[in-house]
């Protein structure tokens, strides 16, 4: 609490009486593991910006460093993209920004009034439930009728989602991060010291055991036994699919457990670069494959799921930011937001408005 109350005080000198900008339009940035991208209501134009959010966090060294480089994106890439100037404006952080929520909430606090202050943007810190909704609400836009299933499934490279149109499940697992879990678990290794192959048997079963762990909370969020996935990022449809259609020697649209399980049984034994020569694939894109294979496995046990849809889209939480009215009324009660968000981390995005003073 003694670290709280310094911190707050600033917020408040900075926020006080602030609101969000006025004007018809809204301007939304999406601050994933790796970089920004940032989209409006008033253009069809995005703009990107890379920053590797997780890498100084995973070494220990907090958010500080990504500061500067995130209040220059915040600033440019409306210009850059030609947004109209008077939008109002909102960014939300996901999984690096979670992470950094729940390691030092107090210090997050005061990189966000900093952001706000200088690049005029209040970011949110976005729950996992709100991210799934808005994965759902955004690929509900894009395929339409070819959504077939009740849920999707989106492997980011921090998070994962898995996401229905009344909410979903979400866990620290994307590619990046369930491979440093893997790699702590099997080797007792930092990422960057690790390949996951070659693993012999008992280090199969142990994979599969530490995948299987990772699903608390599951059975409450979904309706485990009675749903469908469609698989809609990278990790599955550039790198899963393709290696099992190398693997069979035939192209497919979905992937069924049976045949996932045999292809993670052939490779697990495989060194790296045997493992890239026998699926079409670089070693750089090797690296995660085993590993992403057995979290996708994981996956489908855990949700009861035989057969999984695959459908590749340019997907990100634009769509979905845009369309929050809860996320830009926090633009107009921000310094509440952080004083909320210093104490209650990521779940003050959902807390009651009405009762800011």
């Amino acid at each position: 609490m003694r670290r709280l109350l310094p911190a707050l005080a600033v917020i408040f000198a900075l926020f006080s009486g602030s609101t969000a900008t006025a004007g018809e339009c809204r301007t939304a940035f999406d601050m994933g593991s790796s970089g920004i991208r940032a989209g409006s209501t008033a253009s069809t134009a995005t703009g990107r910006a890379d920053i590797d959010y997780l890498a100084p966090q995973w070494a220990g060294r907090g958010l500080g460093e990504t500061v500067p480089p995130t209040i220059n994106a915040l600033r440019d890439l409306p210009r850059q993209a030609g947004f109209p100037a008077d939008c109002a404006a909102v960014g939300g952080g996901f999984s690096a920004w979670r992470l950094a929520a729940e390691q030092d909430s107090v210090g997050l606090v005061g990189h966000l009034a900093r952001i706000r202050a200088e690049s005029g943007v209040a970011v949110l810190v976005i729950p996992q439930d709100q991210e799934g909704r808005y994965g759902y609400f955004g690929a509900r836009a894009l395929l339409g009728g070819q959504l077939q299933t009740t849920h999707i499934i989106d492997i980011g490279g921090g998070s994962l989602q898995i996401a229905g149109a009344d909410g979903g499940f979400g866990a620290m697992l994307g590619q990046k991060a369930w491979f440093k879990t893997l790699c702590a678990g099997l080797h007792q290794r930092a990422p960057e010291a690790c390949t996951v192959q070659t693993l012999t048997s008992d280090e199969l079963a142990r994979a599969r055991a530490l995948a299987a762990a990772q699903w608390s909370g599951l059975e409450t969020a979904l309706p485990v036994g009675h749903m469908s996935l469609t698989a809609i990022s990278r990790p599955v449809t550039r790198g899963v699919l393709p290696a099992l259609q190398t693997l069979q020697g035939e192209p497919f649209r979905q992937i069924a457990l049976a045949e996932l399980s045999s292809a993670i049984d052939r490779l697990a034994g495989l060194s790296l670069a045997e493992t890239a020569a026998l699926t079409g694939k670089t070693p750089e894109e090797a690296t995660f494959l085993l590993s992403t294979m057995l979290l996708l496995e994981s996956a489908m046990h855990a949700t009861g799921v035989k057969e999984v849809q695959v459908a590749e889209l340019d997907l990100n939480n634009l769509p979905g930011l845009l369309a929050d009215d809860r996320a830009f009324a926090w633009t107009q009660r921000y310094a509440c937001y952080l004083t909320r968000l210093a104490l209650r981390g990521a779940s003050a995005y959902a807390s009651d408005l009405a009762t800011c003073r």
